[in-house]
């Protein structure tokens, strides 16, 4: 998934002839808090809650103050990947778009990109979760694939987890089975430590809070 594929429709960009009274009525119509302030179709940067908190006149056009806005933006061709990033460093409610040409398309708002990526990493689909710990050195997934496969199952997802001051790391996976029994007889087998595991009932847990998530967000 790219960005340009992550575009939401629903959310305008302020203008600098917008005050900041309507920037916070957006914020609280869309349940967000940041905006992108556009001119034309030149991204001029992003404006925050706090930022409009702070003018001593919100009243006014947000052209009419010294804004020291500063400009994060993700290109057309981007992955969710590099997406989430960035709204995960700089704690962002939306990202703003460009194409080739820096002409702003769009924004990409938190709960599209929790939704999208979780149809990405297959959390929506049932089956059982399986975390492992290996020496990082000892790493290799096909022969992890291979343990999992010889037991007439698939990984659907994979990910790396690093364990800080360590040599370890977890590793991940989202199975298309719910009964785990064979796949961790033959993980012991091959002397692999299995950290956890969730099967269905964990499964079901797991999505009704990613549901309700889902839902709080788009409250």
């Amino acid at each position: 998934m790219i960005a340009e594929e992550l575009i939401s429709n629903e959310i305008p960009p302020l203008k600098t002839s917008d005050s900041g009274l309507k920037a916070l009525s957006w914020m609280e119509e869309f349940r967000i808090s940041h905006l992108p302030i556009v001119n034309h179709q030149d991204l001029l940067g992003v404006i925050s809650e706090e930022d409009i908190f702070n003018l001593n006149s919100p009243e006014e056009p947000l052209g009419n103050h010294r804004l020291s806005l500063y400009k994060p933006y993700v290109k057309s061709h981007q992955h969710i990947y590099e997406i989430i990033k960035l709204v995960a460093d700089l704690n962002l409610s939306l990202v703003p778009v460009l194409d080739e040409h820096d002409k702003y398309l769009g924004v990409i708002t938190l709960p599209d990109l929790i939704k999208n990526l979780a149809e990405l990493s297959s959390i929506k689909d049932n089956g059982a979760i399986l975390v492992l710990e290996v020496n990082e050195r000892d790493y290799n997934l096909s022969q992890i694939a291979q343990i999992v496969e010889s037991n007439d199952c698939r990984i659907l997802s994979v990910y790396i987890n690093t364990i800080p001051d360590s040599t370890k790391m977890e590793v991940i996976l989202k199975l298309n089975r719910t009964d785990l029994r064979a796949v961790l007889a033959t993980f012991n087998r091959y002397n692999y430590i299995v950290k956890a595991s969730y099967n269905e009932i964990g499964y079901d847990d797991m999505k009704e809070r990613f549901d309700l998530l889902m839902n709080y967000l788009n409250m």
